[in-house]
């Protein structure tokens, strides 16, 4: 029987979900993430045009000192995520596929690059989670604690074995709202 993460992550998977069943693997980090994160901003700003309302590098490849996923992840802002007709079919031409689609979590769509290896979030103008994400990665570039506090989570978690890398994903909610309490009480 499959768990109540698994059913989530199936009904938002578009395609086949496939099993991790493995370690996640993270790197030192690296001063090409940001240079992938700009070839792949231009790249996804002339297929999309003024259909592109804000295009940032999130995520732990976006923060200086830390460890990732050797994985860019890239927060695109469009004027409303769920019309799926105004860009994806764009970005699927250029060899981008559509991997997620969560219409129950701020109409999120998540994509997947042709050639690098990228997470594209995309959000409608006004979601609450473009600040939100903005915040944690601003606040880890600035506090060289918590930052260090996330990457000993992160590498401590990274060792066990997970059936998705969701569930890894998820296992470092607590950390990140303990986090996220601390960059709200001063922003």
């Amino acid at each position: 029987m499959a768990s109540t993460s698994e059913e989530r992550l199936q009904k938002a998977t578009v395609g086949e979900l496939k099993p991790h069943n493995t370690t996640i693997t993270l790197q030192d980090y690296d001063p090409q993430w940001p240079k992938l994160f700009e070839q792949e901003a231009e790249r996804i700003c002339s297929i999309l045009g003024n259909k592109v309302l804000q295009l940032e590098h999130v995520g732990s490849t976006s923060v200086p000192g830390l460890c990732a996923k050797p994985i860019i992840d890239m927060l695109l802002v469009v004027e409303n995520s769920a019309d799926e007709t105004a860009y994806v079919p764009d970005l699927e031409e250029e060899g981008y596929t559509l991997h997620i689609r969560e219409p129950d979590w701020f109409e999120h769509r998540l994509f997947q690059g042709p050639d690098t290896a990228i997470n594209l979030h995309v959000f409608s103008q006004g979601a609450s989670e473009i600040d939100r994400m903005l915040l944690f990665r601003n606040w880890l570039k600035a506090n060289d604690s918590d930052r260090d506090v996330y990457a000993q989570v992160k590498r401590s978690l990274a060792r066990h074995q997970w059936r998705h890398v969701q569930d890894y994903a998820d296992a470092k909610d607590s950390i990140v709202k303990e986090i996220m309490e601390r960059a709200n009480a001063v922003k």
